[in-house]
């Protein structure tokens, strides 16, 4: 059988079959454009986890407020793996470091092994080991004075941290740069553990602090993540004007 078609007909079908080529083409690069594009959050993978690089752009934010940048200069992974963070004075402001886990781990154990002299930050910089989910749902190892060079220079923390009992401070007397700092985070406890040296089985003498908490405040594990920063208590630049910076060798989550 002959099948023929008018002019008029033929025009149509070739005007169709031109704009679904045209819109395939088009959808064909947008997405093609889309998977092409870079991610605009800054990660690294240090420890064997990824992490997410904070930035606050130009916002100042707590803590502090600070301004946090997740440029090369206050975030880096050197040559043997340590992660370093910086609080950097560029322009004229200063500019704090923050990462925050990707995943959440919840109930574990939460092992810290710090390469740097925390005990000698100035005293307005305030260096944070925790989990956080809100103000209220936090656990903390943090190394800070508080901005008073008398203060104890450590501390563990459950929040809110004003409540009687939720905080215990300390002197983390150092000898050197390695120190070994943990918490175990279970449904009806909290351990912490403050170390000289790198290890899990310290000799009595290097045993530095060690506390557990079984009050009501422990946090729900609920979408929790484990971050590292390092910042400026509020806001105040540090006391000698120099740079801070604290060195990681390694983070074990079991």
């Amino acid at each position: 059988m002959k099948i023929s078609c008018s002019p008029k007909r033929m025009l149509r079908l070739s005007l169709v079959l031109f704009l679904y080529l045209t819109v395939q083409s088009c959808s064909s690069q947008e997405n093609e454009g889309e998977e092409e594009k870079e991610p605009t959050t800054r990660i690294i993978e240090f420890s064997g986890f990824e992490w997410v690089v904070r930035t606050s752009g130009e916002n100042f934010v707590g803590p502090g407020p600070n301004l946090f940048s997740d440029s090369e200069e206050n975030v880096w992974v050197d040559d043997q793996g340590r992660l370093h963070l910086k609080i950097v004075q560029k322009g004229g402001n200063w500019f704090c470091s923050g990462i925050t886990l990707r995943k959440n781990y919840g109930h574990n154990k939460y092992v810290f092994y710090v390469a740097s002299r925390v005990d000698q930050l100035d005293p307005n910089v305030v260096a944070g080991l925790f989990t956080y989910k809100n103000d209220e749902e936090e656990i903390d190892i943090e190394f800070s004075r508080w901005s008073d060079p008398n203060n104890e220079d450590s501390q563990f923390a459950v929040q809110p941290s004003y409540l009687p009992n939720n905080k215990v401070r300390y002197d983390l007397n150092l000898e050197g740069s390695f120190s070994t700092h943990w918490f175990d985070w279970q449904e009806s406890f909290i351990e912490f553990a403050s170390y000289r040296g790198h290890t899990l089985d310290p000799e009595e003498e290097d045993i530095i602090h060690e506390w557990r908490y079984t009050g009501d405040n422990i946090p729900p594990d609920v979408d929790e993540r484990l971050k590292i920063n390092l910042w400026l208590f509020r806001g105040n630049a540090p006391s000698d004007l120099e740079e801070a910076e604290m060195v990681i060798d390694r983070v074990e989550i079991y």
